[in-house]
C-alpha cells in the first residue's frame, strides 16, 4: 500500500487545468459536439443492468486524466490487495474480505494462515438450515406454537442493511413479520414489543462483539420482556439467536451454540448483510433468494476485480465524483430511487459512503487539504418532486445524483408504473437541459400571452439546467439485479478511498460521542445539581434543566 496524496500527483495538476477549460460548457454543447455521446458514455452489464453517464460534465479527456489518477494512486494493485486478504484495514490490522461472502466458488483464502473459505460456507449452510425449518414451522416456540414474528437488535450496518434489503425485496417476502429494533430510545423497542407474541417470536441479537451499548440494551429489555411473559429462564434457549463473533458474551447471554451464528472481524458492520448478519434476510425471502442477491454481488466483484479501469463500472463512477467534489466543489450527492421498496436505499448509502470515506485524516496521518467524501441523501420516487426538487432545478447549489428505476414493476396497477417511469426519464432530462429564454418565450407567444406578461414572468420560469446525473436501470428489481448495484456502490466507496488516499474501512469517529455518553449517563444517574468545571457552561446547564424536569 502506498501512500500517495492525490493532489501531488501530475494528473491531478492536467484535471485543474482541464477543469478551466470546460466548466463553463454546458450539457447542452456536449450533447450537440458528440452525437454518440450516449453510446460513448454508458455501460450494459450481462443485459441484467444500464448505467447511462452520459449527463455529465465530463468529455473523453475528462475520463482519460480522471483514470491517469486512478492509476497514479495504484488503484488496481489496491483492489487486488483487498480481494487477496493483506490486511488494508490498517488501523484495525484487519483484511477486509466482504466480498469473499459472495464468492461460493472460492477455494482457499489465507487470513493469518488459516483458509476461512470452510468457515463461511459452513455458516452459511447453518444459516439455510436453520431458516428452513423456522420458515416450515419445524422450529417452534416454547408453548410448541410455530413461530411468525422475527425481530432483529442491532445497530448500524446490522440493521440498516437487512432492513434495506428485506424492504427492497419485499414482493418476495414469504409469511414470517420481520421487525427492526436499532434506535436506544426506549420507544422504539416498545412500539415492536406491543405488537408481537412472547410464544411466536424469535430475537436475533446482531452485534459482532456482542457489547455494543445500543443493541445490547435493547437485547436486555427484550429479554426482559420475554422473562415477564414466560417466568422460565430456559425459554430464552429457544427464542434468542446472537449473530456474532464473540461466543463468549454469546453464551454469558443465554443463547445456546446452535443458535450462535458467526461472522468475523475482517467483515465490517456497513458490509455485514452479506454475512450471518443476513439471516433476518434468508428468514424473510428464503434461502435461494439470498444467493440469488450474493450471485449479483459476486460478479459485480469479479468485474471490478478483472477488468481494464476504462471499463470497470464502480471506478468510472467513483472518477466522476471525485471531479465534482474536488474540482467543481459539488459537496453532496443524492440517490433517487423510483421504486417505493427501495425506499431505504439512500439512508443505507448514506452510511456506507460517509462512514467509509468521512475522514480527514491521509494514510499518511496528516490533515488532508482536498475534499474526501460527499454528503450522502436522497428520497423514493416522486415524494422528492414535491419537496426539494426545486432547489435542485433553480437553486443555487448543484446536486449531482444517481437516478435508479426498473421498467418492470412488482406492482401492476393501472397505468401508475408507467408515468413514474416517465417523471424518472424527465427528471434527468430537465436537469441537464433546462429550459431557455427563447424557449419559454416561444412557448408564452403559443398560450397568445402579451408581450410584456411575458417579460414579467420569464426571469422566475428559467432554469439553467447542466445539472448532472447518472440513471441506473433495470429490468426489474429482482434480488439478483439488488446484488449488483449495492456491490456497485460498496466499489465505488473502495476506489474513492484509494483515491483520497484515506482508511476506508475503520471508523472511530463513531466511538467519540458513545463515550462521552457513557461519561455523562453515570452523572445523570446520580440525579442531582451538577456544577464540575471540568464541563462547558452549555452542557452544565443542559444537565441541570434536565435534572429540573425529570420525574
Amino acid at each position: 500500500m502506498k501512500y500517495i496524496d492525490p493532489v501531488s500527483t501530475q494528473s491531478w495538476k492536467n484535471l485543474k487545468l482541464h477543469f478551466n477549460e470546460i466548466k463553463n460548457v454546458h450539457l447542452k454543447d456536449f450533447f450537440k459536439t458528440d452525437t454518440s455521446r450516449f453510446n460513448n458514455f454508458s455501460f450494459f452489464f450481462k443485459n441484467k443492468m444500464l448505467i447511462d453517464f452520459s449527463k455529465n460534465r465530463i468529455t473523453r479527456c475528462t475520463i482519460n486524466y480522471l483514470l491517469q489518477l486512478a492509476r497514479e494512486m495504484n488503484l488496481e494493485e489496491e483492489i487486488q490487495s483487498m480481494f487477496s486478504g493483506k490486511k488494508i484495514n490498517y488501523t484495525e490490522n484487519r483484511s477486509v474480505l466482504h466480498v469473499l461472502l459472495r464468492n461460493r466458488n472460492k477455494k482457499t483464502i489465507l487470513v493469518n494462515g488459516e483458509n476461512i473459505v470452510s468457515k463461511v460456507n459452513y455458516v452459511l449452510e447453518k444459516m439455510k438450515n436453520f431458516s428452513e425449518k423456522v420458515i416450515s414451522g419445524e422450529i417452534k416456540g416454547y408453548t410448541g406454537k410455530t413461530i411468525t414474528d422475527i425481530v432483529n437488535i442491532g445497530i448500524g450496518g446490522s440493521s440498516l442493511g437487512p432492513n434495506m434489503v428485506i424492504e427492497a425485496l419485499s414482493p418476495y417476502k414469504n409469511h414470517l413479520n420481520i421487525h427492526f429494533v436499532s434506535n436506544i430510545d426506549g420507544t422504539h423497542i416498545n412500539q415492536v414489543l406491543k405488537k408481537i407474541n412472547s410464544k411466536t417470536t424469535l430475537f436475533l441479537v446482531a452485534s459482532k462483539t456482542f457489547t455494543t451499548e445500543e443493541t445490547m440494551i435493547n437485547a436486555y429489555t427484550a429479554r426482559n420482556w420475554f422473562l415477564e411473559k414466560t417466568g422460565n429462564i430456559q425459554f430464552v434457549k429457544k427464542h434468542f439467536i446472537a449473530l456474532s463473533m464473540n461466543f463468549l458474551e454469546v453464551k454469558k447471554f443465554g443463547i445456546i451454540k446452535d443458535y450462535y451464528f458467526e461472522f468475523w472481524d475482517w467483515v465490517g458492520g456497513r458490509y455485514s448483510l452479506w454475512s450471518s448478519i443476513g439471516l433476518s434476510i434468508i428468514l424473510s425471502i428464503g434461502f435461494k433468494n439470498f444467493v440469488d442477491l450474493l450471485s449479483g454481488a459476486n460478479d459485480m466483484d469479479q468485474h471490478f476485480l478483472n477488468s481494464d479501469l476504462e471499463d470497470n463500472i464502480p471506478v468510472i463512477l467513483a472518477l466522476i465524483s471525485i471531479w465534482y467534489n474536488n474540482f467543481f466543489k459539488f459537496e453532496t450527492e443524492a440517490i433517487f430511487a423510483y421504486d417505493q421498496n427501495l425506499n431505504k436505499l439512500a439512508t443505507y448509502l448514506q452510511q456506507l459512503n460517509m462512514e467509509s470515506n468521512g475522514k480527514s485524516v491521509s494514510r499518511n496521518g496528516i490533515k488532508v487539504n482536498w475534499e474526501t467524501g460527499p454528503i450522502i441523501w436522497g428520497e423514493a420516487g416522486t415524494n422528492g418532486q414535491h419537496a426539494f426538487y426545486q432547489l435542485m432545478h433553480q437553486g443555487t447549489k448543484i446536486i449531482p445524483s444517481d437516478f435508479i428505476a426498473a421498467v418492470n414493476t412488482h406492482d401492476k396497477l393501472y397505468d401508475h408504473h408507467k408515468r413514474l417511469f416517465s417523471h424518472f426519464l424527465a427528471q434527468t432530462k430537465s436537469l441537464a437541459f433546462g429550459k431557455s429564454i427563447e424557449e419559454l418565450k416561444e412557448n408564452f407567444l403559443n398560450e397568445k400571452m402579451e408581450t410584456k406578461e411575458i417579460e414579467k414572468i420569464v426571469p422566475f420560469r428559467i432554469f439553467e439546467g447542466n445539472r448532472p446525473s447518472n440513471s441506473f436501470l433495470f429490468e426489474k428489481i429482482t434480488p439478483y439485479n439488488l446484488g449488483l448495484l449495492l456491490s456497485v456502490y460498496e466499489h465505488k466507496v473502495f476506489t474513492q478511498g484509494i483515491i483520497f488516499n484515506i482508511f476506508s474501512f475503520d471508523q472511530w469517529g463513531v466511538e467519540l460521542g458513545k463515550k462521552a455518553a457513557n461519561n455523562i449517563f453515570s452523572i445523570l444517574k446520580e440525579n442531582k445539581a451538577f456544577n464540575a468545571i471540568s464541563y462547558d457552561s452549555s452542557t452544565r446547564n443542559l444537565i441541570n434543566a434536565y435534572y429540573s424536569w425529570i420525574k
